[in-house]
């Protein structure tokens, strides 16, 4: 039997199953049932030569008795639209020359679009063709081949041990954090971790701390938490503390902000955790590519600093692929079970079934082995973007110098001037290049002039040709014009 053969009758049995037959209506059961049958051939939903279920077995499919099964197979062999075999059963007819083509029925909606391939230069995404497919598809194989029985169980809220336990060697090794695996919480990514911090750690119409610019995702799960953001503005060294605040807690990105790159200096860092400390507050640490370091030693995390009051999120969307659906956070104990609860309310989000495959991954080493590689080649990526800058756009975009990430921040030269970055990030949309403005991360949108390149999720060559491409879509202007319109 062909792969078409058992897709037709597949189709057919889908279809049987989803027959109605109105019990009270004055129309006899074997009636409805041959009118049913007669449509299904007519619209080309059993298709000629499909093998129909025997009558007890369609009697017992759609509960009615055999005999009235029996009457519409029979009904319908009589006119010609089925055919019986010996020993083998009944079959749509495979001849029905008076019948029309078989129509198609149209689709109720829209097709579903599928998803386009990421343009240079995209910020944020890793390159997924340097994913370890081999290794992954390996340790997702062993996990679930013969799985481990608490795998088959009621699923911890908090996430699978295991990985929860390799999650807090790496962060000992990397980021030089002292946590019990307890403490580590899986989470579906960055959105489902906020909204989760908002319900535990604050109360509704409480005010929390916030970069200005920031995370945009991370701002919409406070409001939908009922929270306040406060803006603290963001210079060349980060964030800036109010002097005076009532804020609850502080949402911070020390490693390096996003979006501007800056590092938190530790002068700052350290007032943060005292004003902590004597407001009884929560400072939660967004720490979510600080592994691509590419030169200099990066400085310790926050909650390396200050556990008590330090709740530190983490990601590996950017670390492996962004498909995987998996974040953490690590909460101090007192938080604990404000954290839990909700989880054990709503039952956890993440998905159960790459966490023993992750776990394997990180404890096998060669996590930390594709985090070096990555950091190499993202830092090499960086190097040839920048040069290619420097050839193709002197003077319209000047790269800020960055030790770290996967994207640069731009400003607008000199001669690009008259132009806004709003209008430039048009103009490379037009030439299939993908720019963000930075003046867009403002919750306003009224943020100073700028725009961010992502480069970490495109080889040198499609780095060189994007920014060569790019370079054509945007004339020199004179300064104090007023902006060209495409």
């Amino acid at each position: 039997m062909t792969s078409l053969t058992i897709s037709k009758q597949t189709n057919l049995q889908a279809a049987l199953l989803a027959l109605s037959l109105d019990r009270d209506s004055p129309q006899p059961l074997h009636a409805q049932l041959t009118e049913a049958l007669r449509a299904l051939i007519l619209t080309g939903r059993a298709h000629p030569g499909t093998r129909l279920p025997a009558s007890r077995q369609l009697a017992q499919d759609l509960t009615v008795s055999r005999q009235t099964a029996l009457t519409a197979l029979d009904q319908l062999i009589a006119e010609g639209y089925l055919e019986t075999r010996i020993g083998a059963g009944t079959f749509v007819a495979r001849d029905l020359p008076h019948l029309a083509p078989p129509t198609t029925l149209a689709p109720a909606g829209p097709e579903p679009q599928g998803s386009r391939p990421l343009r240079p230069f995209h910020p944020g995404q890793p390159d997924m063709a340097l994913f370890p497919h081999a290794a992954w598809a390996r340790h997702l194989d062993r996990a679930w081949r013969h799985p481990d029985p608490a795998l088959l169980a009621l699923p911890d809220p908090l996430g699978w041990p295991p990985l929860r336990a390799a999650i807090t060697a790496h962060l000992s090794a990397w980021r030089g954090i002292a946590c019990g695996s307890g403490q580590v919480v899986i989470t579906s990514g960055a959105a489902e971790t906020f909204e989760l911090l908002a319900r535990a750690a604050f109360r509704p119409r409480e005010t929390v701390l916030t970069e200005e610019p920031g995370y945009a995702p991370m701002l919409a799960a406070l409001e939908r938490a009922g929270l306040h953001a406060q803006p603290m503005p963001v210079d060349g060294d980060g964030a800036i503390l109010p002097d005076d605040s009532a804020a609850r807690g502080a949402i911070v990105t020390p490693s390096r902000h996003h979006p501007l790159g800056v590092t938190l200096p530790l002068s700052r860092r350290l007032a943060l955790l005292d004003w902590a400390r004597r407001k009884a507050a929560w400072v939660i640490e967004d720490d979510y590519d600080s592994e691509f370091r590419y030169s200099g030693a990066p400085l310790p995390a926050l909650a390396s600093l200050e556990a008590g009051r330090t709740i530190y999120v983490g990601s590996f969307s950017k670390l492996l692929s962004p498909t995987l659906r998996l974040g953490y956070v690590v909460v101090p104990p007192a938080l604990l079970n404000a954290v839990r609860a909700p989880l054990a309310e709503t039952g956890p989000r993440a998905s159960l079934v790459p966490q023993p495959a992750l776990a394997q991954f990180m404890d096998s080493g060669e996590f930390a082995t594709h985090l070096r590689r990555m950091r190499r080649i993202y830092g090499q990526r960086q190097a040839a973007l920048r040069a290619a800058l420097e050839r193709h756009l002197p003077g319209r975009l000047i790269a800020s110098p960055d030790p770290s990430g996967m994207h640069l921040v731009c400003r607008i030269g000199p001669d690009l001037g008259g132009f806004d970055d709003t209008e430039i990030a048009a103009r490379a949309g037009a030439a299939g290049v993908t720019l963000r403005p930075l003046s867009t991360y403002w919750t306003d949108g009224t943020g100073p002039q700028g725009l961010i390149l992502g480069y970490a999720g495109f080889d040198a060559e499609a780095l060189e040709a994007a920014t060569l491409r790019l370079a054509r879509a945007l004339p020199a202007g004179q300064p104090g014009s007023a902006p060209v319109r495409a």
